[in-house]
């Protein structure tokens, strides 16, 4: 089989610019694997790539396939792959650059893909590797979160913020979410010890001083964060750059956290998934030829958990 079904765009724009057509079935390199797609999680990053709002920073050529979350099985190995081999079921958040996962197929740098966590299915597995890697990434190497720190996170059940609860939980801190009021039940599940209502209270008139806030939000939400933050404490975007002279003046610490491929951390997020310490929650699926819709439902907001596109 030469060919695969994939979801391309020749172009940036709007969600009309995706396109489910036949496309080259890619082939493994040295150090690279081909992974038979079972299922590839829908973040907002896909639609800001689609947007164009990245291009300046991945240089991507067209056509390019969207998607950089996945689960599936090795098909076949480059050579000097060593770690993982043919029929292993892997996750992975790969190299944003290339081409993704909304795909029948797709390759990968070995280094980029970890074995799946066993007690769970391919439509969930595709739900960590992004959401997990950034939590892991802003909370414990950005924040360094410890046992007995509070740490107040934004869009609580997001798809990242969902993960990050279950993480700042699991570490020990203790957990303030924001969330819309139906979604409270479900992040209190999680493990939220405290919940604030975004739509009726301003958190920063209810929250005592927190030691670290995740931001997912940027904007208002981030310049009002500044006002609940412990001195020395720390700010970690993955919406926008804080400013560092603004963190200085309120005595504070900065960082933005463009999530990174890390098959280590990956290894890590599998054995927590498989000792019931971290779930995924996916409140949507469909097909890949629905890649458009899910999309769509994306850019809405308010997902609670994670949106799957089906492969297999």
């Amino acid at each position: 089989m030469r060919t695969m079904k994939a979801v391309c765009i020749y172009r940036y724009g709007g969600p009309e610019v995706l396109v489910y057509e036949d496309a080259p079935k890619p082939h493994p390199d040295t150090g690279e694997i081909l992974v038979r797609v079972h299922a590839a999680g829908i973040n907002p990053v896909d639609w800001k790539i689609r947007e164009g709002e990245l291009k300046e920073m991945l240089k991507h050529t067209f056509p390019l396939v969207l998607g950089w979350d996945v689960s599936g099985v090795i098909e076949s190995i480059g050579t000097g792959v060593t770690r993982l081999k043919v029929g292993d079921e892997v996750y992975s958040r790969p190299d944003i650059a290339r081409d993704g996962a909304y795909a029948e197929y797709i390759v990968m740098k070995e280094s980029d893909a970890a074995v799946k966590p066993k007690s769970i299915d391919h439509i969930h597995a595709a739900a960590l590797p992004l959401a997990a890697l950034t939590g892991w990434q802003t909370l414990f190497d950005a924040a360094s979160l410890t046992a007995g720190q509070r740490v107040l996170i934004h869009a609580a059940a997001g798809g990242v913020g969902h993960i990050a609860i279950q993480l700042a939980k699991w570490k020990g801190a203790h957990v303030i979410g924001t969330a819309s009021e139906h979604n409270h039940d479900f992040v209190r599940k999680l493990g939220a010890d405290q919940i604030v209502d975004y739509d009726t209270e301003k958190f920063e008139e209810v929250v005592q001083p927190v030691d670290v806030v995740l931001d997912t939000q940027g904007g208002d939400v981030q310049l009002r964060s500044w006002k609940v933050i412990k001195p020395g404490g720390i700010l970690v975007s993955i919406a926008q750059p804080p400013s560092a002279e603004v963190a200085s003046a309120h005595g504070v610490r900065s960082a933005f956290v463009f999530t990174q491929p890390n098959a280590g951390q990956l290894g890590e997020v599998a054995k927590l998934v498989d000792a019931d310490k971290l779930k995924a929650v996916v409140e949507t699926t469909l097909p890949l030829s629905d890649a458009t819709r899910g999309q769509e439902l994306s850019e809405r907001g308010h997902t609670r958990g994670k949106i799957v596109l089906r492969v297999i």
